[in-house]
């Protein structure tokens, strides 16, 4: 992962990613996983979303995880929170109550740090990885996960000739191919969306669809 990008993106505030609301595909849709109360969730390469603080208030435990120590401390300050922060391993640990982020690379994680996770809420990690990147990274989260694990994810669909990325386009072919080997998986929305990102429109692009699944590992 090329972390100087992301590094510069947070320092000039180039954060056109970040959502200034709790996400509504998650709002609609985290009710389907029907996990049990107090569940650990996973939310990687989280920047600092405010759909975290919105599943700590659903009453789950949410670690997430951030290469750019500057998204994370702006995330606890923004949310008032004064968090607890200790170095652990490959990554440098912000806790307060049942919401931690572990500032790092989300490929160095280990059991250790995912102990107890029985869910992931993925909305920005796999469409930010380039292609060469997106099988290790599925991989390497689904060696982490136990049976039974679920899987909220949102991609978005575009000619990716139209515009370079991130966000990378993933089509539902390249989906199911990265996960349909450990995760049964089910297509629950699929929106077109163009018309409300005037960005992408400037962009040139001449479709953009969002698409929402829910999985389970096998």
């Amino acid at each position: 992962m090329n972390e100087a990008f992301w590094h510069e993106r947070w320092a000039r505030n180039e954060i056109g990613f970040h959502l200034g609301e709790v996400n509504p595909y998650l709002l609609r849709h985290w009710s389907s996983l029907a996990l049990p109360n107090g569940a650990r969730v996973l939310v990687p390469l989280c920047g600092k979303s405010l759909d975290m603080a919105w599943l700590v208030e659903q009453g789950f435990t949410v670690v997430g995880v951030e290469l750019s120590e500057k998204a994370v401390r702006a995330f606890f300050d923004e949310q008032r929170l004064v968090p607890q922060v200790e170095r652990r391993g490959a990554f440098q640990r912000f806790v307060a109550g049942r919401l931690e982020i572990l500032c790092g690379d989300v490929f160095a994680l280990g059991a250790a740090e995912l102990e107890g996770c029985v869910a992931i809420y993925d909305r920005a990690a796999l469409i930010a990885l380039p292609l060469a990147l997106r099988q290790r990274y599925v991989d390497h989260l689904t060696s982490l996960m136990p049976t039974g694990a679920e899987l909220l994810l949102v991609t978005v669909e575009y000619d990716q000739a139209e515009m370079s990325g991130p966000p990378f386009s993933v089509p539902q072919q390249e989906v199911v191919q990265l996960y349909a080997g450990c995760w049964e998986l089910e297509l629950l929305a699929r929106h077109d969306v163009l018309q409300q990102n005037w960005k992408f429109l400037q962009r040139g692009l001449s479709r953009l669809e969002e698409c929402v699944y829910r999985m389970r590992r096998r």
